[in-house]
């Protein structure tokens, strides 16, 4: 029984949206895979996206970036806690490589922690790396040129060269200082179109249905400056202090059998953060984007790109978020002709996968 070993990054729901749809469709290659999975994500929030059975392991192990809010990053406390990391970098290495020789996996995945590509390089088990960014261009990013930074940017850079590949799902950051890339096409949980369902549970018929979705980080949503629209109900995750008429709660759709993509699929437009899931899974629904710029991110510019060819979107601003003023940006996308796009890469890369486990099985 081959046994895979996923790290999955907590920092949002992205990078477990494009994980999700590659272990499903490897699960399918190889039906007796043993699966762990260390993530910081609750182990419900886990199974929304990860059909196959698995063993949780809780627990964080990359820094990622500390934030404020979902579009606003912590520039201090994040540079305190990769000090703080990387202070005894060696030493954390060692450890990772003795918990990865004691679970002995056949292939360690990450998404996209660079310490579990460091533990298993050390410990001679295979690993790829799987994202559409990786954690050292992020942090040179914001550090290039401060002395004490260097170091630990070229200890990140080598735990991702020494994978045996990083497979880049694109739309993606470029990359350069990596030779061990290998292209994926854009991969997404694809969802239904269940509108007739979604009117039923809402209770409402004949409006258009706007989400206003955030990602997994916390966002305080500027609702209660926010006009009524006629015509218009905002889909938020979860009900407001004081109920507006125009405003309905999501989270609890998902109770009663509506997971989050098949959501995204069923409304007339979301608005939301750059992200790569969000983006991608709007994509391939056709659902229409509005989107506010994220602080110092320097992967919103690929996907941003890469978004206004593919789908009906537009960039609103801080004011017209803050103040709700979207009505005009909406009307204006609804006038447009229907995009949408494929996203094939979940089996490409479980295909990677389950060649790197059958090399691996091999040699054993």
């Amino acid at each position: 029984m081959p046994h895979l070993f996923v790290d999955i990054s907590s920092h949002g729901f992205g990078h477990l949206a494009q994980t999700g749809p590659v272990l499903n469709a490897l699960a399918a290659i190889v039906p007796d895979l043993r699966l762990t999975i260390r993530s910081g994500l609750a182990t419900k929030q886990l199974q929304l996206r990860i059909e196959p059975a698995f063993a949780h392991l809780p627990g964080a192990s990359d820094v990622a970036f500390l934030m404020h809010d979902a579009v606003r990053l912590d520039r201090e406390a994040t540079a305190a806690a990769y000090r703080s990391v990387h202070a005894d970098w060696a030493a954390r290495v060692a450890d990772e490589a003795g918990f990865l020789s004691a679970l002995a996996p056949d292939l360690v995945l990450s998404n996209i922690s660079a310490l579990p590509l460091a533990g298993a390089r050390q410990a001679g088990i295979p690993a790829l790396a799987l994202c559409s960014l990786n954690w050292a261009d992020q942090f040179r990013y914001l550090y290039t040129g401060e002395a004490w930074a260097e170091d630990i940017a070229e200890q990140l850079m080598a735990a991702y060269a020494g994978a045996d590949a990083f497979l880049r799902c694109l739309p993606a950051l470029p990359m350069p200082g990596l030779k061990n890339t290998v292209d994926i096409p854009p991969l997404a949980c694809i969802g239904e179109d269940r509108r007739a369902q979604l009117e039923h549970l809402l209770g409402r018929q004949g409006e258009r249905l706007v989400l206003v979705a955030m990602g997994g980080i916390g966002f305080q949503l500027p609702l209660a400056q926010w006009p009524q629209v006629p015509g218009i109900r905002w889909l938020i995750a979860e009900p407001l202090p004081v109920a507006r008429p125009d405003v309905s709660a999501y989270a609890p759709l998902g109770e009663q059998g509506m997971p989050f993509t098949d959501l995204l699929a069923s409304v007339d437009a979301i608005v939301t953060k750059p992200g790569y899931g969000t983006f991608v899974e709007a994509a391939t629904a056709g659902t229409p984007v509005l989107y506010l710029q994220r602080d110092l991110w320097p992967e919103q510019d690929v996907l941003i790109e890469w978004l206004q060819q593919e789908v009906r979107c537009e960039e609103i601003s801080a004011e017209e978020f803050s103040s709700g003023q979207l009505a005009g940006k909406l009307d204006r996308l609804w006038s447009l002709p229907g995009k949408q796009v494929s996203a094939n890469g979940a089996g490409i890369a479980a295909e990677a996968i389950a060649a790197q486990l059958k090399r691996n099985s091999r040699n054993a």
